[in-house]
């Protein structure tokens, strides 16, 4: 029988075994120990790998991403949970400034392994300024890479590879989906940070989206088929780099790009 975990349970995986295997990950962020656990994707950690690896922060979002940082510059690889992405402007400076040009800074002979996790789109009565998606703003910054995994199966598998990533890595959850199930394989595997993946194969437009807009765009495929127009999907996944190669062997074949 397939087993099922959710969105949130996939990362708490992903993470446990990256605890496991590797001693220098730490996990860090706003309400990591919480009994909610930032929607069951830290969950137990804390009990299972102590106070020193998993621990809840002050809040002040620019301290601790330069905290991140400092961490990484002594052979951590530490994972930072922004629960919101909009508080996650305070901490720009050292995003734009540090992180992203670390690497450039120093001829490349040191590196920022640092995954931010930060959580996107809407919740009911969450107001204005816990509502923004902000890939745009972070994928026009050179040096970082910027991820929004869709399914279960690909949240373990990019949370993975990022951290294991030596450049800092952005990995924008959309809050709707947490409820999502999907298989999920119980050991450890690696889904590339580069490359979108066809989610529908079709023949005369292509569809393009990431994260819950995805499946969206699956819904709207379905649609389609209804009068007769085959639609293939497509999600990103990976907003910077972005995967033109997949993008424009689609449209080649569809010659239609929504």
């Amino acid at each position: 029988m397939a087993r099922l975990l959710g969105y949130g349970e996939a990362i708490r995986e992903a993470l446990d075994q990256a605890l496991n295997t590797d001693p220098d990950v730490v996990v860090m962020g706003l309400g990591v120990p919480d009994p909610k656990g930032v929607f069951g994707s830290t969950l137990g950690l804390q009990e299972r790998h102590g106070s020193t690896r998993v621990f809840d922060i002050p809040l002040s979002e620019n301290a601790v991403t330069g905290v991140a940082l400092g961490c990484a510059t002594t052979g951590l690889r530490p994972v930072l949970v922004h629960q919101r992405v909009d508080f996650t402007l305070v901490s720009f400076e050292q995003i734009l400034n540090q992180l992203a040009k670390w690497r450039f800074m120093f001829g490349g002979r040191l590196s920022a392994p640092v995954v931010i996790r930060m959580v996107v789109g809407r919740g009911w009565g969450q107001g204005p300024q816990h509502s923004q998606s902000l890939q745009a703003l972070f994928a026009h910054v050179p040096g970082l890479k910027v991820v929004m995994p869709t399914t279960p199966f690909d949240a373990k598998g990019m949370m993975t590879s990022a951290i294991e990533s030596d450049d800092p890595v952005i990995c924008l959850e959309h809050r709707w989906l947490y409820e999502i199930r999907d298989e999920v394989p119980p050991d450890p595997y690696r889904v590339p940070l580069d490359r979108a993946r066809v989610m529908r194969s079709g023949t005369d437009v292509t569809l393009i989206g990431v994260s819950y807009m995805a499946l969206e765009c699956l819904t709207a495929a379905e649609m389609l088929a209804g009068v007769g127009i085959s639609a293939e999907v497509i999600d990103l996944r990976s907003i910077r780099p972005l995967d033109h190669e997949t993008i424009l062997d689609s449209v080649n074949r569809t010659g239609r790009l929504l």
